[in-house]
C-alpha cells in the first residue's frame, strides 16, 4: 500500500507516518518499505490524477513509499498509538481473508485462465478465416476462389 492511503487509515500525515519509518527505518529493510521509481511515480501520477509537482499546483513533491504487508505490520509498532494498532490488525485480518479467498479460488481461477487461452486461441482462427474472406471479397479470382461448408473454406478449383 502506498503511504498516503495507510496515513489516512493510521490518522496520521503522510510526512509524519515517513518520518516515523526514517527514524526506525532498520525496522524497514527492502521487502518491508521502498520508495516508487520516477517512472513508476510518473505512471502512478497519470492513472490517479494526482496532482502536479509545481508549487502552484500543490501535491506530492517527493516520490511515494510502498509498504509490503510485513511493513505494515511493522508500522504498528512506530506509529506507537491505540489507532495504529487497532488499523494494523484490521489490515492483517483483511490480508488473510485475501489469501484465504485466493486459496479457496484457486480452481475457479485456474479454469478462467485456460477459457481465456482457448478463447485467445479461438479469436486467432477466427481472425485467419475473417483474412481470407475478406481476400476473396477483395479481389475474386479464380485462384483465390473457395467455396464454404458446414463453417469450413475449401478452395472451389481443386480437383482432389
Amino acid at each position: 500500500m502506498i503511504d498516503s492511503d495507510l496515513a489516512v487509515l493510521y490518522q496520521v500525515e503522510t510526512g509524519a507516518l515517513n518520518r516515523a519509518v526514517k527514524r526506525n527505518i532498520s525496522r524497514f529493510p527492502e521487502d518491508f518499505c521502498f520508495q516508487l521509481t520516477k517512472e513508476e511515480y510518473l505512471n502512478l501520477k497519470c492513472r490517479n490524477g494526482i496532482s502536479s509537482l509545481g508549487s502552484e499546483y500543490g501535491g506530492r513533491r517527493t516520490r511515494p513509499y510502498v509498504f509490503t504487508e510485513q511493513g505494515i505490520s511493522m508500522l504498528s509498532s512506530v506509529l506507537r498509538s491505540e489507532v495504529a494498532v487497532a488499523t494494523s490488525i484490521r489490515i492483517m485480518r483483511a490480508f488473510v481473508e485475501m489469501r484465504h479467498f485466493l486459496a479457496s479460488n484457486a480452481d475457479i481461477f485456474d479454469r478462467i485462465s485456460r477459457v481465456e487461452v482457448k478463447q485467445l486461441d479461438f479469436e486467432k482462427t477466427t481472425n485467419e478465416k475473417l483474412e481470407e474472406i475478406l481476400d476473396y471479397l477483395s479481389n475474386p479470382n479464380e485462384a483465390t476462389c473457395r467455396i464454404f461448408f458446414d463453417g469450413q473454406i475449401y478452395d472451389a478449383f481443386r480437383t482432389s
